[in-house]
């Protein structure tokens, strides 16, 4: 164990406590570190404060590590390189706050591209970006494009303008890379690909996926699951049987992209027959968002119980997502087994989520569409009683180069903008050209 000379942190403390006898003599020893942190003003502070941490025995609480990493990484008397050391050594698991402060940290340094390095790592580890993920890797993404024409550097900002949704920044990439005679190698190829996809723009997706002159399975991944979720569901079959035909052999991804579009389609035997192609022909494993998937078809083609059977014959415990997919399937009233089956998914689903406030309004909901209103309210009520709530539902679109987010429940006079006034308008138009 390294030692650390740890005697200049009483220093932030008056010595003559005893003086105030109408009050506690000490404060906390929390209190005491978390007063330490806010007054930081160098890494030797930095580090007397880590040792008094491990002294106190608060090594593994995650609101006092979080806070030592982001004093290290955003502090004027930061240490980033610290601050990785923490990251990787605190056992932070998902979390992403942290991984932002050491990205953010990065993005604003003489080294922008650690950010990048750090996001990949963040993505191999499984932990998930959000919002406040992207906006500090496009930065250091940003420093980067205009110091050199790094390949790498554009992978990552399109990876995070499809994560965001951002097609105008994807274009203007896109413009980039055009302008710069950068060759479109499979790497940046498929990231267009994945970008255009994700925002919506599946012509231009297509029309970059037919201009590579290689592909891998990757590249063929991307487009066939951006036709499928945008249900486009026979030209991503057409288009995963053209690679059947190809040198290229499909992966896991491929099939979820196969498996979405025979969703949409309704093809319950086609998704079957590839179902088990997968693990047959190809030697994949089926994973829980394959299994997920086949609840789905089997969901939307009103096959409940069948989507039930499949999730009890799993080799895996079932995850929440497979039962709210086959709950979010159950009208209530389905004969043969259905109101069981829905009854069952609902006990599973908040066994494993009992907090998680979509689920209790799905159920509550669900007692509505019967007509079963003393439950529907019960369930609402115990909502309000833990104090649960439901994300809102959020839509956007891009208008000026800028996202525009709306929200369930948003108050649209509060609009200061005038894009709602701007609706009505619309809308009155439209009624008056009907008459």
């Amino acid at each position: 164990m390294v030692r650390l000379w740890i005697s200049a942190v009483h220093q932030f403390f008056p010595i003559n406590v005893h003086n105030y006898s109408s009050k506690p003599k000490f404060l906390s020893t929390k209190h005491q570190l978390l007063s330490l942190l806010n007054h930081c003003s160098s890494t030797n502070h930095l580090f007397e404060i880590h040792a008094q941490i491990l002294v106190s025995g608060l090594q593994n609480d995650s609101f006092f590590t979080t806070e030592l990493l982001r004093v290290a990484a955003l502090s004027p008397s930061r240490n980033l390189s610290y601050g990785c050391s923490l990251l990787f050594h605190c056992h932070f698991h998902s979390a992403t706050m942290p991984w932002n402060f050491i990205i953010r940290g990065y993005s604003s340094s003489d080294s922008p591209q650690e950010a990048i390095s750090l996001f990949g790592e963040m993505r191999r580890r499984g932990v998930r970006p959000n919002n406040l993920t992207f906006p500090f890797l496009l930065k250091a993404c940003a420093t980067l494009a205009t110091l050199q024409e790094d390949e790498t550097t554009m992978v990552v900002i399109l990876s995070a303008c499809a994560e965001l949704g951002n097609l105008s920044l994807g274009r203007w990439v896109h413009s980039q890379v055009v302008g710069r005679g950068m060759v479109l190698n499979v790497q940046l190829g498929t990231a267009f690909v994945d970008m255009y996809a994700k925002s919506g723009d599946v012509g231009c997706a297509r029309h970059v996926f037919n201009c590579l002159k290689q592909k891998s399975v990757w590249t063929w991944s991307a487009m066939i699951l951006g036709l499928a979720q945008h249900g486009f569901a026979n030209e991503a079959i057409e288009l995963f049987t053209n690679m059947m035909s190809s040198p290229i052999v499909p992966n896991h991804v491929t099939f979820i992209g196969v498996l979405c579009a025979c969703s949409h389609a309704g093809l319950v035997d086609k998704s079957y027959h590839y179902f088990n192609l997968m693990e047959r022909v190809y030697g994949i494993k089926p994973m829980m968002i394959h299994y997920g998937s086949m609840v789905d078809v089997l969901g939307r083609a009103g096959q409940v119980k069948e989507a039930y059977e499949l999730i009890m014959s799993m080799p895996v415990e079932p995850d929440p997502i497979v039962w709210r997919t086959l709950l979010s399937a159950c009208s209530g009233r389905d004969v043969n087994g259905g109101a069981e089956v829905a009854e069952e998914a609902r006990k599973r689903l908040l066994e494993l989520e009992p907090k998680r406030g979509g689920n209790v309004v799905m159920v509550a909901n669900k007692f509505a569409e019967l007509g079963m209103w003393k439950q529907a309210a019960d369930y609402r009520r115990t909502m309000k009683d833990r104090g649960i709530k439901k994300m809102a539902g959020e839509s956007c679109i891009e208008l000026g180069g800028s996202l525009r987010k709306f929200f369930s429940g948003f108050d649209s006079r509060a609009a200061p903008d005038g894009i709602y006034d701007l609706l009505d308008g619309l809308n009155l138009h439209m009624q008056l050209t009907n008459f």
